[in-house]
């Protein structure tokens, strides 16, 4: 396909994975550490430097239009988020970080195999893999790490303020094992996941796509609203705190402590703008201008104490997880597969980013065998993930297609129901053509 389109061969190959977050839902942006793995789904691009300054990009699916442009004006339209914008903001990311202005031309062709819009970060990988492919054509390096670090930071041009677990996984992850990926330095642990269990992902069909609503800039905010709050209320410098980690820290107090702090400091009636500028001190105009983001000005009502109490106790579940695995106990499934299942009450609950298919989705996962399910990803749509005693592997997936895809009303696209076991993959590399 590619000569069909370009008529040339390809120089070399990069992939990048999707990944399932086993536990740690919408925390990252907060400060805190996460539990993803990667999929064995990725993106693939095939690559040809050419010597004009121009960028071209095909991909194998039919959906999503041809695109070219000068590789040295690089505009990305945050009012569409279109699959093209996702591959700039890697090209860009790399671009800006050895600050080029002239940048080589390229021929593309994007492959992949992550069902998109499902939460298992099909625009991050691509981001990913559109970063990798630049740095190869310039002939530099980078470590994984700073890879991550560039990526997470270039996906904000097309207008999600993500926190930054989904670039890490991407170019972190290892074949075999999980990761605790921590934030400010970044950096990742092995987690050892259960050897007599298998993670399944299912996908509700619910398609979610973070860049075009406004529910996951939302919750960004209110996170910052509250940890601003909760600063003011123990005498902290509000105005510097961005993250309700950064609340935690400050005061050198446990997860649980906060925990308390915010039933003293927050009501659970949901906050107006007046009232937030009349708790901080500002007018509404500070409050639009120098805390809002563009997007979320004109928001009405800010659920702050729920959004604060879903992210202290997740983050405590996230490390409650990790210590279940290193020590292994007997019934260390059972255990993990209650986390799973608090932490999804708790995103359905108190950051109300479930919806009624994944609610549905979740409670029939449980009723098959999976000993925990909950939503992954942000969240409004896309997929469950569920831990499942490995002998119980074919019965479940046999019984979960049955009552949830095939519906009598035939209403769920076949192409859409995914539902598969997967196991932790690598991250992102080059291959070159043998």
């Amino acid at each position: 396909m590619f000569n069909s389109k370009f008529g040339s061969i390809p120089k070399f190959y990069v992939r990048a994975p999707g990944r399932v977050n086993i536990i740690g839902e919408h925390i990252d942006y907060c400060g805190y550490s996460v539990l993803p793995m990667a999929v064995e789904q990725d993106v693939l691009i095939a690559v040809e430097p050419v010597k004009t300054y121009t960028l071209q990009l095909a991909n194998t699916n039919p959906l999503y239009p041809d695109f070219s442009t000068s590789a040295n004006n690089i505009q990305i339209d945050k009012t569409k988020p279109l699959w093209h914008n996702y591959f700039l903001c890697g090209v860009k990311g790399i671009q800006e970080h050895f600050g080029l202005s002239n940048l080589t031309g390229m021929n593309c062709l994007v492959d992949g195999n992550i069902p998109p819009s499902s939460g298992l970060s099909s625009s991050s990988a691509l981001v990913c893999c559109a970063g990798l492919v630049t740095l190869t054509v310039l002939g530099r390096n980078l470590s994984k790490v700073e890879l991550a670090e560039i990526c997470a930071k270039s996906e904000r041009y097309i207008g999600t303020e993500g926190g930054g677990m989904d670039q890490s996984i991407s170019f972190l992850a290892e074949e075999g094992t999980a990761k605790l990926i921590e934030f400010s330095p970044l950096r990742a642990t092995d987690v050892k996941l259960p050897s007599g269990a298998v993670f399944v992902i299912a996908n509700s069909c619910v398609e979610m796509n973070k860049a075009a609503t406004s529910h996951f800039n939302i919750r960004v905010m209110e996170c910052r609203l509250a940890a601003k709050l909760l600063a003011k209320y123990k005498s902290l410098q509000w105005d510097k705190v961005l993250r309700l980690e950064e609340v935690q820290a400050k005061l050198g107090i446990s997860l649980e402590e906060m925990l308390l702090v915010t039933e003293d400091a927050l009501h659970p009636e949901p906050y107006n703008p007046e009232e937030i500028c009349r708790c901080l001190g500002i007018s509404l105009e500070e409050l639009r201008t120098q805390i809002l983001s563009p997007n979320t000005q004109e928001v009405l009502i800010f659920k702050l104490y729920q959004r604060a109490k879903h992210v202290y106790s997740e983050a405590a579940r996230v490390l409650q997880f990790k210590k279940i695995c290193e020590e292994a106990p007997e019934d260390m499934v059972q255990l993990l597969g209650e986390l799973m299942n608090q932490s999804h009450m708790s995103c359905r609950d108190m950051y109300e980013c479930s919806c009624p298919e994944l609610d549905q989705l979740v409670d029939i996962c449980r009723k098959f065998g999976a000993q925990g399910s909950r939503l992954t990803g942000a969240g409004w749509g896309g997929c469950t993930v569920s831990i499942v005693p490995a002998d119980k592997l074919p019965s479940f997936l046999a019984n979960v297609h049955k009552a949830y895809y095939q519906r009598s009303d035939g209403s769920l696209a076949p192409e859409k129901q995914s539902l598969f076991a997967t196991k932790p993959g690598g991250g992102a590399l080059v291959f070159l053509e043998a």
